[in-house]
């Protein structure tokens, strides 16, 4: 497969970039230039020094006075703070994705951080504006509320509220704010910038991770063994550096709780994303309960079909025996799921097209480009971009139907604008697991092989395992890690060890471990990027399977309601966005429901055994 270089970060016309694979057809790069031409755009200069100037008067205007300000001059004051936030968003959002496409470019890497210096400097001008919003009393607040205008923003307001307790002096979050580019981001930009640059040796090659990755799903196994080896030795020869960016950026999320008085590691991103401690620790519960009668039971039949007592590490993911392994091309990988969103709902459809028709999406593997898979809603002025790392396997095209899910929710919560419209974690996943569903569900329904049905239900069952049990399991290594980090400083042993503990306990005894895999858990960058993210894959799929369930069994108006749900973006919580299909994500046994539909195909695949 080719790996071109990346476009010169002056050059954003993605249309004379696409890359020609002779396997997988004609493989779209993103075109950036709705956001800013490139580096040297004089636009890009333009804004920053519009933006330093109106963050300026904001605070000359306003910076002390909401207090006594109407309901009607604090709405005001929202809407300019809106305006800023969506402005230096675009910013950054530019800076960000063009880093994503090539992590190693250190023009570009020079760009992103002087662009992240630059807009930390603006928007510490208006920090004091949401510090005094909290300041504001209740009776105050209630009252400056019933201003119609300003009610609008309730949801944000409430949202900023949620911190008031945890808030620290004006003093003190100025100098977080600012010290943050060079504290928590370098450590950050470390990690991204080394795994990156990182080669995997490979049959005589250099491999990126999402190459050398991918391949511990091949169809070979002396394939997948040398793919897992390298991996293995390759982050076991980092693993000093890796175990150091993590102590780090531990012991300063400990500090923080610390100072700002929150009880547990998960509990500020469980505060900002509207979702209750008990509500997560009742899906840990539910899913970690539930690993024997899934993953332990899986794994030991998929060891049975392989002709195995024990699956090796790299087995977990190869496909079944039998399994078609024929590479599936760009264009038919893109209509299997645009089929499957206008099947669902025309409207759906129409606004995932719109990625495909106007190169929003960054499909081939290169060097340097970030690994994985995201959408990035960057502003609402704009459009969300797709990254991808697309090499024709069944689990790419699952991935493309997940990534587009976010997309279309991020273009349908636009509308609430910059303050609102990011979804809180509790329904972040939605979107892109129902997309996944759709798509697995449409090619079930097309497929009447036995064999090629097994096979089919099999993989969704191990994307689910991936989805849900591995997600858990992360989150349980997370919390482990920060606790022992609370008492000393972890050795590169002590995080093998937790690591491997969690995945004996999920994965169950039908699969063995070998020594090189006690340093895969350093290449997994939401334990970096976002500290205790990783439980909202699990939510989300969970919440899907209740959520399909009454698509399902619906006469007529679910697709309605279901847009409506992605529209609200983060201007509803949980429990009022799930109330019209029934659903309350607050009953623990709710999650029961969501993991029965797992062993409910495992209870499949057993009696086609």
């Amino acid at each position: 497969m080719q790996s071109p270089s990346f476009p010169s970060p002056n050059f954003a016309a993605a249309n004379a970039n696409a890359v020609q694979d002779p396997e997988l057809g004609t493989l779209p790069v993103w075109d950036l230039k709705d956001l800013y031409k490139g580096i040297t755009d004089k636009k890009l200069e333009r804004d920053l020094i519009k933006f330093e100037k109106e963050a300026a008067i904001f605070r000359k205007r306003y910076e002390g006075k909401l207090k006594r300000a109407r309901g009607e001059r604090i709405a005001k004051a929202v809407r300019e703070y809106e305006a800023l936030s969506d402005g230096m968003g675009k910013v950054m959002s530019f800076a960000g994705l063009l880093r994503a496409g090539n992590m190693t470019d250190p023009e570009i890497s020079q760009f992103y951080q002087t662009m992240s210096e630059r807009v930390t400097e603006i928007s510490s001008e208006t920090l004091f504006f949401t510090l005094e919003l909290n300041k504001l009393d209740d009776a105050k607040y209630k009252e400056k509320l019933e201003t119609p205008e300003l009610a609008h923003f309730e949801p944000w307001l409430s949202e900023v509220r949620a911190f008031k307790k945890h808030q620290l002096s004006d003093e003190l979050e100025a100098f977080l704010h600012e010290q943050s580019v060079a504290g928590r981001g370098s450590w950050v930009r470390l990690f991204d910038e080394t795994m990156a640059g990182l080669r995997f040796p490979f049959q005589g090659e250099e491999l990126t991770s999402a190459v050398v990755l991918s391949k511990l799903s091949d169809s070979d196994e002396t394939v997948r063994k040398e793919a897992g080896k390298s991996v293995g030795q390759v982050l076991g020869e980092n693993s000093t550096l890796f175990t150091l960016i993590t102590n780090t950026l531990a012991k300063d999320k400990e500090i923080s709780n610390r100072w700002r008085k929150f009880e547990r590691p998960v509990s500020s991103k469980n505060l900002a994303n509207m979702v209750e401690d008990e509500v997560v620790d009742a899906l840990v519960k539910s899913v970690s309960d539930a690993y024997p009668k899934t993953a332990h039971r899986y794994y030991a039949l998929k060891a049975k079909w392989m002709g195995k007592e024990q699956l090796e590490y790299w087995d977990r993911n190869a496909p079944l025996p039998s399994a078609n392994e024929s590479l599936i091309p760009w264009e038919q990988a893109k209509k299997r799921v645009l089929d499957s969103y206008y099947a669902f709902s025309p409207d759906l459809g129409e606004v995932g097209k719109l990625f495909f028709d106007n190169d929003w999406i960054d499909v081939p593997t290169r060097p340097g480009k970030a690994p994985g898979a995201f959408a990035h809603p960057t502003v609402p002025s704009a459009h969300p971009y797709l990254l991808l790392n697309y090499q024709g396997k069944t689990r790419d095209v699952m991935t493309l139907a997940h990534e587009l899910g976010h997309g279309v929710h991020q273009v349908l919560a636009g509308e609430q604008g910059a303050l609102m419209a990011g979804t809180p974690l509790t329904l972040a996943e939605t979107a892109s697991v129902f997309g996944e569903m759709l798509t697995f569900r449409s090619l079930l329904d097309e497929e009447k092989d036995p064999l090629n049905r097994k096979i089919m239900l099999a993989g969704k069952v191990e994307d689910m395992l991936n989805t849900v049990v591995r997600q858990i399991a992360f989150h349980q290594f997370e919390t482990a890690v920060h606790d022992a980090r609370k008492e000393s400083e972890l050795l590169p042993d002590d995080l093998a060890a937790i690591w491997l503990k969690v995945q004996e306990d999920s994965l169950g005894p039908a699969v063995r471990w070998d020594d090189e895999y006690r340093h895969f858990w350093s290449y997994i960058p939401h334990f970096i990027h976002s500290p205790f993210y990783v439980y909202a894959y699990a939510f989300g799929d969970c919440l899907v399977n209740s959520l399909y369930a009454v698509y399902e069994n619906a006469e007529s108006g679910f697709a309605e309601k279901y847009l409506e749900m992605l529209k609200a973006g983060g201007s509803k919580g949980h429990k009022e966005l799930l109330a019209p299909f029934g659903l309350d994500a607050s009953d623990p046994k709710f999650w029961d429901q969501g993991i029965s539909l797992l062993s409910r195909f495992i209870d499949e695949l057993e009696a086609m055994d």
